[in-house]
C-alpha cells in the first residue's frame, strides 16, 4: 500500500499480483475532481478527445477502442499489445522494449489533458481528475461487446448516470417511463 500525503494508507483497487503491462484489453473510467462537469462545451471535450488519442499515437503498444467523453468522466477501452519490432516512441528514459503499464498510461493522459484544460481555463496547477481511476480487465469477446455497447449508450443515459450530479429520481423515472 502506498502512503498518502497525510500518512494514511490508500487501499489499491488494482487486482493484486496482476501485471498491468501485460497484453490485454482494459475498460477504464476516469472521473473529474469532485465530479465537476468540466466537459460540457466543445473546446473542453476536444481537449480530452485529443489527449486520449495522443496516448494511442504516443505508445506503439497501445491501441484505442471505443471511448466517450462525458461531462465529468471518460469511459474508454484500451488494449496493450506485445511490443512491435522497430523504433520505439517511448521516452528515452524507458528501457528498450519496456511497456508502460496501464496506470502510467492513464497518468500520461491525465498530465497532458490537465495541462491543456488548465491552459484554456487559465487555472495553472489546478487538479482536473480524481487521483485514481476505475479499471476492468476485459476477459472475453462477449464482455468486450457489452462494454462497447455500454460506451455507445452512455450519452443517451446521462440523466440516469450516477456520475451525473444533477440526475434525480424524477429524471430517471421520466427516462424510463416517458409518458
Amino acid at each position: 500500500m502506498a502512503a498518502d500525503t497525510d500518512g494514511r494508507h490508500r487501499r489499491s483497487i488494482r487486482l493484486p499480483g496482476y501485471n498491468y503491462a501485460s497484453a490485454g484489453a482494459y475498460f477504464v473510467t476516469i472521473v473529474t475532481k469532485q465530479r465537476e462537469c468540466l466537459f460540457t462545451d466543445d473546446a473542453m471535450q476536444t481537449i480530452v478527445d485529443e489527449s486520449w488519442r495522443w496516448v494511442g499515437e504516443q505508445y506503439d503498444h497501445v491501441e484505442l477502442d471505443y471511448y466517450v467523453v462525458m461531462p465529468n468522466h471518460l469511459h474508454a477501452i484500451l488494449s496493450i499489445s506485445e511490443p512491435r519490432r522497430g523504433g520505439s516512441r517511448t521516452a528515452p528514459t524507458e528501457p528498450q522494449g519496456a511497456l508502460k503499464p496501464l496506470g502510467r498510461l492513464i497518468g500520461a493522459f491525465k498530465t497532458v489533458s490537465t495541462q491543456r484544460v488548465n491552459a484554456l481555463r487559465n487555472t495553472p496547477g489546478a487538479p482536473v481528475w480524481q487521483r485514481d481511476f476505475f479499471d476492468r480487465i476485459i476477459r472475453n469477446e462477449a464482455e468486450l461487446n457489452r462494454i462497447r455497447q455500454y460506451i455507445l449508450d452512455n450519452p443517451a443515459n446521462w440523466n440516469l448516470d450516477p456520475e451525473n450530479p444533477v440526475a434525480t429520481l424524477e429524471s430517471a423515472a421520466a427516462a424510463l417511463f416517458p409518458c
